[in-house]
C-alpha cells in the first residue's frame, strides 16, 4: 500500500509542473493522462518480464484467464480502446490473449503501447473533447484514453493477485 501511495504521490509531484505548462504540444490534461498510462504500463511490463514463463499458464481457478491470458488481454484492450479513442471503428481481436510465450506477450504489450502513444501524440486541446463511440455510448477522445488506463489498472490488480498466490512480490510492492 505504501508503494502505491508513493507512486501516486510521485505522479502528482511530476504532474503539477506539467499541468502548469502552457504553449504548444499536448494539453496538460493529455500529458497527465499519458503519464498515468506510463505508470501502469511500466508495472504491467515489469510483471510480464518478472514472472517465470512457466507460470504464464497459471490460472487461480479453471474458469478464468491464465496469467499470460491477462497480459495478452491488456494488449488487446489497448489496441481496441486506443483505436476507438482515435475514432476508428472497433475491431475486436483477441489474438494476443491466445499467445503463450513471454517474448510474444512482451512484444504484444510494447506494440500496443506504441499504438496508444500515436493516439496520445495526436490528441490536443482542440480534439481532446471530440465525441467518439465507446461500445454504443458517446464519450470524449480523452475519456476513452482514461478508460483504457482504468482497464490496465484493473487487470494489473488481477496480475498482482496471481503473483501473490505464487509468492512473487509484484513490481508495485518491490523495495
Amino acid at each position: 500500500m505504501k508503494q502505491i501511495l508513493g507512486l501516486a504521490l510521485g505522479v502528482s509531484i511530476i504532474a503539477a509542473p506539467v499541468a502548469a505548462q502552457t504553449g504548444g504540444g499536448a494539453s496538460s490534461h493529455v500529458a497527465v493522462l499519458k503519464m498515468q498510462a506510463e505508470a501502469v504500463r511500466s508495472l504491467v511490463l515489469r510483471t510480464a518480464e518478472k514472472v517465470p514463463e512457466d507460470l504464464y499458464s497459471f490460472k487461480p481457478t479453471p474458469e478464468i484467464r491464465s496469467l499470460g491470458g491477462v497480459i495478452g488481454h491488456i494488449a488487446d484492450g489497448n489496441n481496441l480502446l486506443c483505436s476507438m479513442a482515435n475514432g476508428d471503428k472497433p475491431v475486436f481481436n483477441q489474438a494476443n490473449e491466445k499467445k503463450t510465450t513471454r517474448a510474444e506477450l512482451v512484444a504484444a504489450l510494447k506494440a500496443s503501447f506504441a499504438a496508444c502513444d500515436k493516439v496520445f501524440d495526436a490528441t490536443t486541446d482542440a480534439n481532446a473533447s471530440t465525441p467518439v463511440d465507446l461500445f454504443g455510448q458517446k464519450q470524449t477522445r480523452l475519456g476513452v484514453l482514461a478508460f483504457n488506463n482504468s482497464h490496465m489498472w484493473e487487470h494489473y490488480g488481477n496480475l498482482v493477485t496471481y503473483m501473490r498466490l505464487k509468492n512473487i512480490v509484484p513490481p508495485s510492492s518491490e523495495k
